[in-house]
């Protein structure tokens, strides 16, 4: 491209030289050529220079932003099979959740059917025990309530039977014992 230049720039002075004075406005033609082969000429040589820059540089951006969107497409693919994967396990985990679920529950009742029946038992050993205490009680009260009207049953025999000369005989006997206690008594002394 370096040498190109000089040889267009010495056939452009050529044609001017060659038209001469006598033809003004062909030589301005020759020169409008002159300059637009100039003009093409550098034009040619920028683009020569730079654009195989330019064009690799472009290419390795777009070789770059495939290469991104190739990744990013398969982290998308990626994450696409994952969802696929779980919602294909969606309906065996629930199931598992499910199951454990029921296990649970189970374990619950028969804790709670097991807290039930302790309480049930401690209730029933109070009743009974309170029970055993009233019958208790109420035996009691019935023999105080027997023994009373044992006295009372045997007082009223006793009045029954009691005449002035037993009354007599009975006070007469008390005297005499306490007679003698009280002789004996002082007999000691």
């Amino acid at each position: 491209m370096k040498r190109l230049l000089p040889l267009g720039l010495a056939v452009t002075v050529l044609a001017c030289a060659e038209g001469g004075g006598e033809h003004g406005a062909a030589s301005l033609t020759g020169w409008k050529w002159a300059n637009f082969a100039l003009l093409a000429a550098g034009l040619g040589y920028l683009i020569a220079k730079k654009a195989p820059a330019f064009f690799q540089g472009r290419t390795a951006d777009i070789r770059k932003g495939i290469a991104e969107a190739a990744g990013l497409k398969a982290g998308a693919d990626a994450r696409a099979a994952e969802i696929e994967r779980r919602m294909a396990s969606l309906g065996a985990e629930v199931e598992a959740l499910r199951a454990t679920a029921r296990q649970e529950m189970e374990a619950e009742n028969q804790r709670l059917r097991a807290e039930t029946e302790r309480h049930l038992a401690k209730i029933q050993e109070q009743a009974e025990q309170e029970i055993a205490s009233a019958a208790k009680a109420a035996r009691q009260e019935l023999k105080s309530h027997a023994a009373e009207l044992a006295i009372r049953l045997a007082e009223r025999q006793l009045r029954g039977r009691m005449t002035a000369e037993a009354e007599q005989g009975l006070v007469v006997g008390f005297v005499h014992d306490l007679a003698s206690r009280s002789g004996s008594a002082q007999g000691v002394n």
